[in-house]
């Protein structure tokens, strides 16, 4: 059975600070880039939304999926259970980045998904090319909002 292979990246310039997301998908001879940018969010949220958006782009849901990420916050989220313990105690203790979180964990637990690291800015040319688009898409113009984070900004601002 074949798999479909997804190469995520996020960054952000500061932090918090303009942010974007690189995704490479790949299935059999197709290949398709995606990326977005942000104008105030964190790098881990850019990692963690790299991830949501490339499952987002998946036609073939009863495919297994294969992730590289050079992300360890979230690959060990996942892979070892942090992310399912977080979602039992409601994120209690303030865990971070709770609605990107949920929005991952609803879109998984219908797909076959495996989390791999990668080492980032090293010789892997498909983790290269999304932190490419990462960053071009966090230095672009017409930048959309982080709706979860700047309602959370907003919310602290108002305290």
């Amino acid at each position: 059975m074949s798999f479909i292979k997804i190469y995520t990246d996020g960054s952000s310039r500061g932090n918090p600070g303009p942010g974007g997301l690189g995704v490479i998908l790949l299935w059999g001879t197709h290949r398709k880039e995606i990326s977005k940018g942000f104008r105030l969010t964190t790098n881990n949220r850019m990692e963690l939304l790299a991830v949501i958006t490339g499952l987002e782009a998946i036609k073939k849901k009863d495919l297994p999926v294969m992730i590289y990420s050079d992300s360890q916050y979230v690959v060990r989220a996942i892979e070892e259970g942090w992310l399912k313990k977080w979602v039992a105690t409601d994120f209690k203790g303030g865990k971070k980045n709770k609605d990107l979180w949920m929005h991952y964990h609803r879109l998984a637990m219908h797909m076959k998904v495996k989390m791999n690291w990668v080492k980032g800015h090293a010789d892997n040319p498909l983790n290269n090319r999304c932190d490419e688009l990462a960053t071009e898409a966090a230095d672009g113009k017409h930048l959309e909002p982080d709706k979860g984070y700047e309602a959370l900004v907003n919310d602290s601002d108002q305290r």
